[in-house]
């Protein structure tokens, strides 16, 4: 594979020196100006969602937010610890506003709580980055942002087919985990059978 990759800069080299420097360069350039842009804008609109994660935990919204989703929670990942169901929570609520910067330290948090003492993935943990993953979001708010900041004039007309999406993904995936976890414990239950022959 190393070897793809040399062969490919070094092609790569030679076009930009006897095809078109002065092309080549000003693409570069152009590049590099637009993702500094781009990270500029990324940063902004991740330091407000932050900061309005904040304000609803001063203010109290989150601990709503938490009691809103806990009965769900509960349901869907049982046997975790109450700190485990705040963080888990507070993930899939910054989820379902689209903040999903703000929304990985609570799930990194939920995830060290909920793999605890554990030497290996537990199934509720699987289903929790399962579901993080996919995540249904009511209101992609860091894509409105992006698709502002880009100049769309509508550029709120993303929410519906974003909830779609992301429900139907957020809903196979966790039917998957149900379906592999119930074929686990299946088989896991399973007695050992004898094979039809001996080899010796």
């Amino acid at each position: 594979m190393n070897v793809v990759f040399i062969v490919l800069v070094t092609a790569s080299l030679i076009m930009l020196c006897t095809v078109s420097p002065e092309s080549a360069i000003t693409v570069m350039l152009n590049g590099v100006s637009g993702s500094i842009q781009l990270a500029l804008k990324l940063c902004a609109i991740y330091a407000v969602w932050v900061s309005v994660l904040s304000i609803m935990e001063k203010t109290n919204m989150t601990n709503g937010l938490y009691r809103l989703l806990r009965p769900l929670c509960k349901k869907l990942f049982k046997g975790e610890s109450d700190k485990a169901y705040e963080y888990i929570s507070m993930n899939l609520a910054t989820n379902l506003l689209g903040m999903g910067g703000a929304a990985t330290p609570m799930g990194i948090k939920a995830v060290e709580e909920m793999s605890k003492g554990k030497d290996k993935a537990s199934d509720n943990l699987i289903l929790f980055t399962v579901i993080n993953a996919t995540s249904i979001q009511l209101l992609p708010m860091t894509i409105i942002s992006l698709r502002a900041a880009a100049g769309s004039s509508t550029a709120s007309d993303i929410i519906i087919p974003s909830l779609i999406a992301t429900a139907c993904t957020t809903l196979i995936g966790g039917l998957l985990c149900f379906v592999l976890r119930g074929i686990k414990r299946k088989n896991k239950n399973k007695p050992n059978e004898k094979p039809l022959y001996d080899k010796h």
